[in-house]
């Protein structure tokens, strides 16, 4: 089992789509209507009501015979002229009809939050009346239309196209003909190309830009820098690559500068960065900067977000950081940073929530400055070389919910624990790879962690036993205490963690039996799956191997990992009962009688390992109906007769069943007698419609159940 890995982004993948804060001053409502509206209008209405195939129920209001200024969702202004249309996450499904770009009083129009599909009918875009269009959270796909050179201006100021389908490039007279724009959100799709070079030219009040999560490639446009009015500027998650131009710090108005997961490279220009002293948000992280952070980075006061995570950048931290005193978020994680972090004076820093420099090369001990960040809640300082005992002032951190300790070299396990209990807003703790070497304590005055979810101590090679002090942690939903040293038997106690549904204790000098308590554990028990389960956020987002982010702990798959220990006896038949299992590893112990015909319950398993045990007997044949089973393993037991065949057993490698000389089959060397074959035929037959009704309904669950696991000895990352 690896160990956990946890990483920082503020803007994930949940758009919050702040490019429209700005237009909300637009929308003024206006005085009820008095008189009906028109023919014109109403007919427009009932046309883009006909190409709906889901009208989300607008069709009991919207009455050919009623009037249209008191349907749901129509606003009119006193002389019943259409000024608003606000039908908003109605479900509607179908295509946009250009008959809305009709209504010459309309002003707002918001379609967001639906599922419309096809194209954004350019009767909407270049209305001579719309100043604010929303068909954010739709499926519209295609390309923008070109217009003439000649198009005129248009009334729009705020349009927002956002977590759409759409493709292609930005066509360069569509933009060029709105000189009223003032915000433009097109996150979230499929454009491609150069960003344009004329936005700022176009429109020269443009405020807000916001061109995340799509495909846009080349160079960060230097005309960017003529946006005198631009505040937010958002282009992360593309593939713009080169060097930030010096060009863009004249846009002295910036507040807000995003590109996080390019390609952009280069030293971090302290000489002209100072020209954009209105900056709240600077997101670079995920590129490939390289150099130091320039100390003039400490003039930019008004600094609250600051990311340069994932980079290579270098050298001890500016003890200029320290003058940005309204900074909230400090995220420097993931590169190769060096020194003390006491170049930094974190007690000027009084609004800090969030500190991450995981994975740099600091040295020395946590700084006591942080200890004066009464508003911390998330610490992560793991994968550096700090040293030394936990300071008793990290229990002021009465805010704190996520810490990260681990791999470092810090001392006195006991001494830690009975600090950080005072810390009772915890919820996730990492301290593994620490503390090599010690006894695990079983101090029976460890109480507090009232609130903690997540206990990380693997990796410490800690002796002594599971210690009592952990079944007092009754909101505990996942324990890491593998790779150690721990001996005797797994604790009785287990299933009083009613939450408890993630549990690695593998890698340990573990003996005894499986308890039937371990077969008890709630949270592994359909039975209170649904009634139990507590969808935490974590205060930080989960990375696990590579590619996969956890944002809430129930993401996880359930684990029990009890492999490389010196269990002995039989496997309970009651672990038939844990039909929430995603993952079930027992190998490398010493484990005897037969694979019980109980575990063939568990249907959500994906890892089944059971390797390198002293088992006998058959291989259940109604194994081969766990269709999400994609990691099995059963070599060197003493197990004989026929290896099942049909459903995951055709996909699993010979290697699976090696060491055991007594079976046979057609994956391996040594075939089946007639006899054998005979009971494989039956055993086929006999599961044959059960089989069917399972992959049935797995077809359906298994490509997004899969995508989220990496089988990887299993799973975490913490």
């Amino acid at each position: 089992m690896q160990s956990l890995h946890f990483s920082f982004k503020t803007h994930n993948t949940e758009l919050r789509i702040r490019s429209l804060g700005l237009a909300l001053v637009l929308l003024i409502s206006l005085a009820s209507p008095t008189s009906s509206c028109t023919e014109q209008e109403k007919t427009s209405f009932l046309r883009f009501l006909a190409g709906l195939s889901w009208d989300g129920g607008l069709a009991a209001s919207w009455r050919n015979n009623t009037d249209c200024c008191k349907w749901e969702g129509i606003t009119c202004r006193q002389d019943s002229m259409v000024t608003k249309v606000m039908v908003a996450s109605r479900g509607l499904e179908g295509h946009i009809s250009e008959s809305l770009g009709n209504l010459t009083g309309l002003q707002y129009l918001n379609l967001s939050h639906n599922s419309l599909s096809g194209g954004l009918p350019l009767e909407l875009v270049s209305s001579n009346s719309i100043t604010v269009l929303d068909v954010s959270f739709n499926q519209l796909n295609g390309t923008l239309h070109e217009l003439p050179s000649s198009t005129p201006a248009w009334p729009l100021q705020v349009l927002n196209i956002s977590s759409n389908l759409f493709a292609g490039q930005f066509p360069s007279t569509t933009w060029k003909a709105m000189e009223n724009l003032i915000a433009l959100n097109a996150s979230n799709n499929s454009f491609t190309g150069q960003i344009p070079t004329h936005f700022c030219s176009s429109s020269p009040s443009l405020a807000v830009l916001d061109l995340r999560l799509n495909k846009f490639s080349g160079n960060i446009p230097k005309e960017l820098g003529d946006c005198s009015k631009l505040r937010e500027l958002r282009a992360g998650y593309n593939n713009i690559s080169g060097q930030v131009p010096d060009e863009l710090f004249n846009a002295t108005s910036l507040e807000c500068l995003s590109f996080p997961n390019n390609d952009l490279n280069g030293l971090i220009d302290g000489a002209h960065i100072t020209n954009l002293r209105n900056l709240v948000t600077l997101d670079l992280g995920g590129n490939n900067f390289s150099g130091k952070i320039p100390d003039s980075i400490g003039q930019l006061k008004k600094l609250e977000e600051f990311h340069l995570d994932n980079n290579n950048l270098s050298g001890e931290l500016p003890s200029a950081l320290s003058n940005c005193t309204n900074l909230a978020v400090l995220v420097l994680s993931s590169n190769k940073f060096s020194g003390q972090l006491t170049k930094v004076n974190f007690s000027n820093l009084p609004n800090l929530r969030t500190l991450d420099v995981y994975y740099n090369n600091f040295t020395g001990t946590v700084p006591e400055s942080i200890y004066s960040c009464s508003n911390l809640t998330a610490l992560r300082v793991s994968t550096n070389k700090l040293d030394g005992q936990l300071s008793p002032r990290i229990s002021d951190l009465k805010s704190l919910t996520f810490l990260s300790l681990s791999t470092n070299r810090f001392r006195n396990i006991t001494n830690a624990l009975q600090i950080l209990k005072s810390c009772r807003n915890l919820t996730t703790l990492l301290i593994g790879d620490n503390f090599k070497q010690e006894f695990m304590t079983e101090d029976d005055r460890i109480d507090g962690f009232e609130k903690l979810q997540v206990l990380d101590i693997e990796d410490c090679q800690l002796s002594g036993k599971i210690p009592l002090w952990i079944s007092r942690l009754t909101n505990l939903e996942m324990l890491l205490l593998n790779r150690n040293r721990l001996t005797g038997p797994i604790p009785g106690w287990i299933n009083s963690l009613s939450h408890l549904f993630y549990m690695d204790v593998s890698n340990n000098s573990l003996t005894g039996q499986i308890p039937l308590t371990l077969t008890e554990m709630p949270m592994l028990k359909s039975t209170y799956s649904t009634t139990h389960w507590n969808p935490s956020v974590f205060e930080l987002t989960v990375n696990s191997g590579l590619s996969l982010q956890y944002r809430t702990i129930t993401s996880f798959p359930s684990v029990l990992n009890l492999s490389n220990n010196n269990l002995a006896g039989v496997i309970p038949p009651q672990i038939g009962q844990l039909k929430m299992l995603g993952a079930l590893d027992f190998s490398f112990n010493k484990l005897s009688g037969q694979i019980p015909q109980a575990i063939c319950n568990l249907t959500n398993l994906q890892v089944l390992d059971l390797s390198n045990n002293n088992l006998t007997g058959d291989i259940p044949a109604a194994l081969n109906s766990l269709h999400f089973l994609s990691a099995f393993s059963i070599s060197n037991n003493d197990l004989q007769g026929p290896i099942p065949s049909g459903g995951q057993f055709n996909t699993f490698q010979n290697s699976s069943f090696d060491g055991n000389p007594k079976l046979c089959g057609s994956v391996l060397t040594q075939k089946c007698n007639s006899a054998e074959e005979h009971h494989i035929l039956s055993a086929k037959q006999t599961d044959y419609k059960v089989a069917f009704v399972v992959a049935f309904s797995a077809f359906f669950g298994v490509g997004v159940l899969y995508d989220q696991l990496v089988l990887s000895r299993y799973f975490v990352k913490s």
